[in-house]
């Protein structure tokens, strides 16, 4: 569902997307500005993904790491 909303842009842009929303193969105007709105958005989640990604990598790393061959290798490790 759609919600109908209000936004203000720069007089020059919209000249432009009137100018060239049919040139481009877009059906209307407000096509045309759904789908810059929904390329904006898509890339400013895959922006907080990443920077979420960063700190999870970061909190992962401040973590001690237990040895997980400390128990295998022990004193007679290569008589084994």
């Amino acid at each position: 569902m759609l919600v109908q909303s209000k936004f203000q842009i720069e007089k020059k842009d919209y000249e432009f997307i009137k100018k060239a929303y049919r040139q481009l193969s877009y059906k209307s105007l407000s096509e045309y500005i759904r789908e810059a709105i929904n390329n904006k958005i898509k890339e400013d989640r895959k922006k907080i993904r990443d920077l979420k990604r960063l700190k999870a990598m970061e909190m992962i790393n401040q973590e001690n790491h237990d040895n997980a061959f400390e128990t295998i290798e022990g004193e007679n490790f290569e008589e084994r």
